[in-house]
Formats: structure tokens, sequence, C-alpha cells
């Protein structure tokens, strides 16, 4: 198998592409270790400088502090990607992670249909993810997660991207901001 890896906006994030299935139950971000028992996610998250990982459909966002230089980290999340999948494991997570949105009004659930439609293939593409949280007096909250999360360029794609998005197709939101 040959793990592939890709840069992001985001210097302290790298997207790594196994080439296989990682997520079967949709965008999952992971910050402690001891709050999950996969084996794959502990691991890299005991690498030393690494703070985060970010599962997409199809790769494995890591987050990593700025003291530590992806060239000393990058070939040990590689190996350890590749002896998981290595083992004949399907995918990294095949739980139903999924969060209920059934009890959203109507103007919120066209905000997240923009957001699924529009906006989260995009963010996707950069190792990243948007999450709706809510709609409240023409503010959308959103949490940005993956390799979106601390990037320098993140305020740009929210107010140039994400807002003009939301308030060209909805005149109700009137700003979007990252919680």
């Amino acid at each position: 198998m040959f793990v592939q890896t890709e840069v992001t906006p985001n210097p302290n994030s790298l997207k790594f592409l196994p080439g296989k299935k990682v997520s079967n139950s949709g965008p999952y971000e992971i910050t402690n270790k001891d709050n999950i028992q996969n084996e794959l996610v502990r691991n890299i998250l005991s690498v030393n400088g690494v703070e985060g990982i970010f599962l997409g459909q199809d790769f494995i966002s890591v987050n990593k502090n700025d003291k530590i230089k992806w060239e000393d980290i990058k070939h040990i999340i590689i190996s350890l990607i590749n002896d998981f999948y290595a083992d004949g494991t399907e995918f990294v997570i095949d739980e139903n992670l999924k969060e209920e949105s059934s009890d959203l009004n109507e103007i919120e659930k066209k905000i997240v249909k923009i957001l699924e439609q529009k906006i989260r293939p995009a963010v996707a593409r950069d190792g990243g993810d948007i999450k709706f949280k809510e709609f409240k007096d023409g503010v959308v909250k959103v949490q940005l997660q993956g390799s979106c999360s601390g990037c320098p360029s993140s305020t740009m794609t929210l107010k140039q991207g994400v807002q003009n998005l939301l308030c060209h197709y909805l005149p109700e939101v009137k700003e979007v901001v990252a919680i």
C-alpha cells in the first residue's frame, strides 16, 4: 500500500490518503486519545507533537503543533497507517456517529443543505469539515474541524466564502462566525 500526502492551507495540518475508505460514518474529529478505542487513532495521537486527527471519507488529516516539523513525524504516521490497513481492516471508523438534526426549523435546514452541498466538498478537499451549530438573530455559528481548525486562512474562507454564499442564497443570514 502507498499512502500519499497532500499539503493543506494550514501549515500545521497534513492530509494522508491511504487509497482506501477511512470513515464509513461521515466526518469525525478526535483530539483526545482517551476518548476513543480505535488503535490507529490512539497511535497517531500518541506521536509527539500531534494534536488532533480528522477522519474524512477517504483521508486522514493530522494536526500538529508548531514545535514539531513534518519531516520528523510524517514517516511515523505513514507507517502506522500502513500497518493498520495491512491487517486487512477495511476502514478506520465504522460507527454511527452522525448527529441528528431533525429538530431544525426551515431556515436552519436550508443553511445545513447549502453547507452540505456547496461548502463541505470544498472544505474536505483541504482536509477539513464544517458543521452547523446554531442560527440566531441573523448569525450562523459553525464549527471548523480538521485542517480548517486553526488554519491561518480559515477566517478569510469563512467570511469571503461561507458567509457570502449563505447571504446570497438566504437573505435572513447576516453573518457567519466560527465557534
